[in-house]
């Protein structure tokens, strides 16, 4: 049995997390004993359910400043634990776990989740990285771009990252819930249906989306957009909305626990981030046969191949995201909701992203 600690910043919701929780549970009846060690608190609800399913999780609560005892605590869990190989998600716990194994057996793996927008290097990074790197086994990051922003920006041999995409169990839709949602919304049926879901963050550009969206009405008047989420945005988003007097076509219905059936409802995805790693709702609406119209952020033009899958417009630019949600619209895209369908098959389901971090576990092991 292969020991395995995950160290990340917390359980709550959100993309590494459910890195995390997928792999935990796409491996259970395996080879592998996993376990979570959380460097902040709270845990979060995804930490919660890992546990009711007797996932063991540590969370402790990370000091300001460089905490030197977090390094012993997690040191001493390695030890105590007996545990073979340390996965560490994103930077800071890099730095921690990396520290925490030096000049034991243990292996170390780290995963790069994704980048700050505008991306930036440090001298401090810079120095302390080659550290870090020799004392790492694998390193992977979650797209391409993001493996070229560690080269660049955190000066990482690129012959040392290999590039394992996110995947995700595909989501099961009710058609009859569909229906029924629809029409508790109120959308007519003629209309068609576009959306989003995303926190409501800057850095996923809502406002440039609600812009986009106005030169839509133009010409498809007989369209809605649909809005899921919550944040810091939303007074700036509803101020857009009436300041485009678009509100008529809009629904924001808040944040959704479970928004299966709201994406299930939509004609076409839209993701208008200026960041984004691989974006899970874009793996979920792929999985639900959605064509998706994305910016040229991060790794979305290689999980949406445009023209084929859905289209891919220069980042923050309305005008061009406008003009690609109206091809869709006025030409036609069962094309490429039955490709995007097969390429998430193809590429980004849970058993195959599962399949390379074992194929990566099991290689540390045999070194």
């Amino acid at each position: 049995m292969l020991k395995i600690v995950h160290i990340t910043f917390d359980m709550r919701i959100g993309g590494t997390e459910m890195v995390i929780r997928n792999i935990i549970e796409g491996m259970r009846d395996s080879f592998f004993e996993m376990s979570v060690f959380c460097i902040e608190s709270p845990l979060g609800p995804w930490g919660n359910e890992l546990q009711q399913k007797g996932i063991p999780i540590t969370s402790t609560q990370r000091s300001p400043g460089f905490d030197i005892s977090l390094i012993k605590n997690i040191r001493q869990y390695v030890r105590e634990n007996n545990i073979d190989i340390v996965h560490c998600h994103q930077y800071t716990p890099w730095v921690y776990g990396a520290l925490a194994t030096c000049f034991t057996k243990t292996k170390v793996i780290f995963t790069e989740h994704g980048r700050f927008y505008p991306d930036s290097a440090s001298w401090k990074r810079k120095l302390v990285n080659p550290l870090l790197v020799s004392l790492t086994d694998k390193i992977t990051s979650i797209s391409n771009a993001t493996k070229r922003a560690l080269t660049e920006f955190e000066s990482i041999p690129a012959s040392k990252i290999q590039t394992i995409y996110n995947g995700i169990h595909p989501l099961e839709r009710d058609h009859q819930q569909v229906l029924t949602l629809r029409d508790t919304l109120g959308i007519p049926r003629e209309n068609k249906i576009l959306g989003t879901i995303a926190r409501f963050d800057p850095i996923k550009n809502h406002q440039m989306m609600l812009e986009a969206f106005s030169v839509v009405l133009v010409s498809h008047p007989n369209t809605t957009l649909i809005m899921v989420g919550d944040g810091e945005e939303r007074d700036n988003i509803e101020k857009v909305i009436r300041e485009l007097n678009i509100g008529n076509n809009i629904i924001l219905t808040g944040y959704q626990s479970s928004p299966t059936h709201f994406l299930a409802l939509m004609d076409i995805f839209l993701l208008s981030s200026l960041s984004e790693g691989t974006s899970m709702t874009l793996l979920e609406a792929m999985s639900l046969s959605k064509p998706c119209v994305v910016t040229d952020a991060g790794g979305n033009a290689e999980i949406v191949l445009n023209g084929e899958t859905g289209v891919v417009t220069p980042n923050d630019d309305a005008n061009s995201f406008a003009q690609g949600i109206n091809n869709l619209l006025s030409n036609g895209y069962s094309t490429l909701s039955l490709n995007a369908k097969r390429r998430f098959e193809a590429h980004f389901s849970e058993q195959i992203m599962n399949t390379h971090y074992q194929d990566a576990y099991l290689s540390l092991n045999n070194d």
